[in-house]
């Protein structure tokens, strides 16, 4: 089995999560894509509760007839929350399985700041999204993926303006019936 892990805070998932994921699966010789919620933030950053962004992503890979998963497997893992722990992990419970994580080029600006980056990999071997204003070899050779801020989807929403055009509806319906957002805080 070959799993692209797409991780991150997904606070809340957006169209350009959505279109990250079509194309993983639709162009990168996996088998599946799972989509992997930070249960906490390796740089302290504060997010939604955990549960919400799992069901989020959950409604996110409903989008998907098959292919699209969700674990919520690094709430699991103690400590900060360190991809290269994620990774060890995930290969001690699938010894069998391949994986690939899934960036985009503006991480490779970033390696420094990851724990054990060489690591992470040798564990997972990249999948290098092409991301506006940073390009990179390693990168697809797609055009960059729409540049859409969770940051700001979140400012959008705890100002009661429009976001149908930036998250998937079963996201936005999430959201909408859960309340997320409302407050600027979060």
């Amino acid at each position: 089995m070959r799993v692209a892990l797409f991780g991150g805070a997904f606070d809340p998932p957006h169209v350009g999560h959505l279109l990250v994921a079509a194309y993983v699966v639709g162009t990168a010789d996996v088998d599946q894509l799972w989509l992997m919620p930070a249960h906490r933030h390796a740089f302290d950053k504060k997010m939604a509760p955990f549960v919400h962004r799992v069901e989020m992503c959950m409604a996110l890979a409903s989008i998907f007839r098959e292919g699209v998963h969700v674990t919520s497997v690094e709430s699991e893992i103690p400590g900060k929350g360190y991809t290269v722990d994620t990774l060890e992990h995930l290969r001690r419970r699938y010894p069998s399985y391949e994986f690939r994580l899934v960036v985009g080029s503006d991480i490779l600006e970033q390696k420094d700041a990851w724990r054990d980056f060489d690591r992470v990999e040798k564990l997972a071997p990249l999948i290098v999204i092409a991301r506006a204003g940073h390009p990179h070899p390693r990168a697809t050779a797609t055009p960059a993926m729409p540049e859409v801020s969770s940051t700001e989807v979140r400012r959008r929403l705890a100002a009661g303006e429009e976001v149908s055009h930036l998250v998937p509806r079963p996201v936005l319906d999430y959201i909408r019936a859960t309340g997320l957002y409302r407050d600027a805080t979060i």
